[in-house]
């Protein structure tokens, strides 16, 4: 705009001097229209003999972790650089990629980026924007160099060492292990001592009979497989960004799937927003990777009440599964499709968040108690409390309550 107006201003000085033949029209006319082109020329070259690289090493992260970027620029020409600014345009939250640089003759700068990731999700980082003008202010000249970057911020997992998941009625099945090499309760087998092998695994009268060292085998204690079933219907969701019932939903679905992968347990998961996502159960650390790429961009934008969801998927839920609702719906329905999945022989969990507590309209008093009252046991999250404290662990038959209101299960207090 200014560049403009300079032209005009130049050109009606030009014409004045030429009506009026008067010598300082000329003068100022000319100085102005050599400010044009030297600011013209100043602004082009600043942007111009630059080479930019970057160096991104973060392709994933997790909520909390840090997101490293380095930039680097170099100035090929024979002129010096002055006032040019380099900008990251990215769209990941926090991230403040920009600084202006001077640069003599073949010099160079490098600088290192470091951005907290603070929300989940998949964001672009680049392409890069140099821009530049002339000391005047008459002329603005930007370039874009390089294409865009891709990086995936996982959710936050939270330890939740005093969570547990009721047995699923699998036989032999009881508290959580983690697969060894150390004994377990199943010795299935007896094979001939190897180094390294403990003498507490030596199979006395297998030895005694061969007259060779026999060790005993175990086999894995049986575990069910546990299912995590997220309701993102849209209507039920209450709170805003990281306060917001959505968020904690993720971070309770991603803690109990890195809590029970980790103990070599098949997790599976359902997510219910605009189109029903399925993670189908497996162990290992690849598969907890495919879980939490999943959490990472789902939205609670869904129009599928959970009830619905649960009686769709019912098929996938065998006997001796475990199935953990997380949902902050109020609704009869779905508490009535655990209450199926009960009868069909499948562990049903519910960890409800309380709506109310995010600013929703809802109270979970109801649905609450009516879980309770049917044996099915209930986490009850509210905001701003500790997810990890929420989530101790609680059966039906223990005494739980409900802002001062005791609820029993089938075993009354304990």
């Amino acid at each position: 705009m200014r560049s403009r107006l300079a032209i005009v201003l130049a050109l009606v000085l030009f014409g004045l001097a030429l009506g009026n033949n008067f010598d300082l029209l000329y003068r100022l006319a000319y100085v102005l229209a050599g400010t044009l082109v030297l600011g013209y020329f100043w602004a082009r070259a600043n942007i111009s003999w630059l080479e930019v690289s970057t160096e991104r090493k973060t392709e994933r992260a997790q909520v909390g972790h840090v997101a490293e970027e380095r930039i680097r620029v170099r100035n090929t020409g024979k002129l010096p650089k002055l006032w040019v600014e380099i900008r990251d345009n990215s769209d990941l939250p926090g991230h403040k990629a920009a600084v202006v640089v001077n640069l003599p003759p073949g010099k160079y700068r490098s600088w290192r980026i470091r951005t907290e990731c603070r929300r989940r999700g998949r964001y672009t980082m680049g392409p890069l924007t140099v821009e530049s003008g002339d000391p005047f202010g008459l002329f603005h000249f930007k370039r874009t160099i390089g294409g865009t970057y891709s990086i995936l911020i996982y959710p936050k997992a939270i330890d939740l060492p005093n969570f547990m998941l009721p047995p699923a009625n699998l036989p032999g099945e009881g508290r959580l292990r983690r697969r060894a090499h150390h004994t377990t309760p199943n010795a299935s087998s007896v094979r001939e001592y190897a180094f390294g092998d403990g003498l507490n695994r030596i199979h006395w009268p297998s030895t005694a009979r061969t007259g060779k060292l026999m060790v005993k085998e175990f086999d894995q204690d049986p575990m069910s497989d546990v299912w995590l079933v997220m309701d993102l219907e849209k209507k039920v969701q209450a709170g805003a960004e990281d306060e917001s019932t959505e968020e904690y939903a993720v971070t309770i679905a991603a803690s109990i799937a890195k809590r029970y992968i980790e103990a070599n347990r098949a997790v599976g998961l359902i997510t219910s927003g605009a189109r029903t996502e399925v993670v189908q159960s497996e162990k290992g650390a690849t598969h907890l990777t495919r879980i939490m790429e999943a959490l990472a961009t789902v939205r609670a934008d869904g129009e599928t009440p959970l009830g619905q969801v649960l009686l769709r998927e019912v098929n996938r839920f065998t006997r001796h599964t475990t199935v953990v609702v997380i949902t902050p719906s109020v609704s009869e329905e779905w508490v009535m499709g655990l209450r199926h999945l009960m009868r069909r022989g499948v562990m049903a969990v519910a960890v409800l968040l309380e709506p109310g507590t995010f600013g929703g309209k809802e109270n979970a008093l109801l649905a609450f108690g009516s879980l309770v009252a049917s044996g099915i046991p209930t986490f009850l999250v509210k905001q701003g409390e500790s997810v990890e404290r929420s989530l101790r662990s609680v059966a039906a038959g223990h005494n739980v309550s409900y802002r001062g209101a005791s609820f029993y299960g089938k075993g009354g207090p304990q």
